[in-house]
């Protein structure tokens, strides 16, 4: 950026203040989606945004510290009531928010003044992405903490393992031996009926603190306010799915190598699953990765990790030394005498109690 000579010291702190403003806060939110979040694609859209503004020549540079008077600036110590409150990190990354986009605001009306004769767009275009940058943050916010909830026992109700048996009653009797999520999988009911199991299944998990996850069906997930959805390999493309899940709830990929781990992590996935570890009666003619696939998909990332596939009580802790965050399990529970007593002693078998 440069500026035309002659300009006014009076612009001249205006234009200064607020690319202070921005770039203050830029690097901030920069912070959190980086060292908070973990979240590398957020905090590259910022850190390019922060460098493409501060792009200035020596001469602008130079009239702006010029023009600078922070020790005679009237404004400097007028406060209002909500300066002094405290905020959240949902409010700090809001009201930082609201700072850049206000203050591109001012620099996009500035530049389109004709003694200015600055690039009005580039403020323009950079307001807008970060409207979206921060609905992108809060979104990530509200969904860390279930995120991190993704660990120890996640058990799957599938419908066709139960052999008739009540989904609620199934899942009471898993909830009640000590797991913390639960999945619901179907591939044959009528959605009409399935969304009634979902929401009869997402009520009976919040009354045991748990987290509910839908396989595969974002319309279900969605309708019967559960916690988040799982995707798998066929499944829509996850960014298709964030754009059509509400900010506050998760989703899980299913990946077969490190290399697709990685690519849906930076595409925002809040955690991982495997492919088959061991072979697995669930799901015939699967690909299967064993323990040093589990251990390969670790190392590329860092969000959680379940492990699936054909585990049981003999094998669940050899699982969980290879790096698995949380450990998915069908027809140990599903095919045991009680779903209860199945859960209780998987859990005790981990070491991992969910909490």
């Amino acid at each position: 950026m440069t500026l035309p000579e002659g300009l006014p010291n009076q612009t001249l702190r205006i234009i200064d203040a607020n690319l202070n403003r921005i770039g203050e806060s830029l690097r901030l939110l920069e912070d959190i989606a980086r060292l908070m979040l973990n979240d590398a694609i957020l905090s590259r859209k910022l850190k390019t945004i922060r460098h493409d503004l501060e792009e200035v020549d020596f001469t602008f540079k130079t009239q702006l510290l010029q023009a600078r008077q922070a020790d005679s600036d009237v404004g400097a110590d007028i406060k209002v009531e909500q300066q002094f409150e405290k905020r959240d990190l949902r409010s700090t990354i809001i009201a930082n928010s609201r700072r850049i986009e206000q203050s591109l605001r001012v620099m996009e009306e500035l530049a389109k003044t004709p003694e200015i004769k600055m690039d009005s767009d580039k403020f323009e275009k950079a307001r807008f992405k970060l409207y979206t940058i921060e609905k992108e943050l809060i979104s990530r916010l509200l969904r860390k903490d279930k995120a991190g909830r993704i660990k120890g026992l996640y058990a799957i109700i599938d419908t066709d393992s139960l052999k008739g048996r009540s989904h609620l009653d199934t899942a009471k009797e898993i909830l009640e031996g000590g797991a913390k999520i639960i999945q619901l999988r179907d591939k044959t009911t009528p959605k009409k009926d399935l969304l009634s199991i979902a929401a009869g299944l997402k009520q009976l998990c919040s009354q045991y603190n748990a987290l509910f996850i839908v396989n595969d069906y974002i319309d279900i997930a969605i309708a019967s306010d559960a916690d988040g959805v799982h995707i798998g390999h066929d499944d829509i493309p996850l960014p298709a799915a964030r754009k059509l899940m509400p900010i506050d709830k998760i989703i899980g990929c299913s990946v077969y190598t490190p290399q697709e781990a990685t690519i849906v992590q930076e595409q925002g996935a809040d955690y991982i699953a495997t492919s088959a570890i061991y072979p697995t009666v669930s799901k015939a003619g699967v690909n299967v990765i064993g323990l040093e696939g589990l251990r390969r998909i670790k190392d590329a990332i860092t969000i959680p990790l379940v492990g699936l596939g054909g585990i049981n009580y003999d094998n669940i802790s050899e699982v969980i030394s290879y790096g698995a965050d949380s450990v998915a399990v069908i027809s140990a529970i599903l095919g045991a005498c009680s779903p209860k007593e199945a859960t209780e002693k998987l859990i005790k078998k981990t070491g991992l109690a969910n909490e």
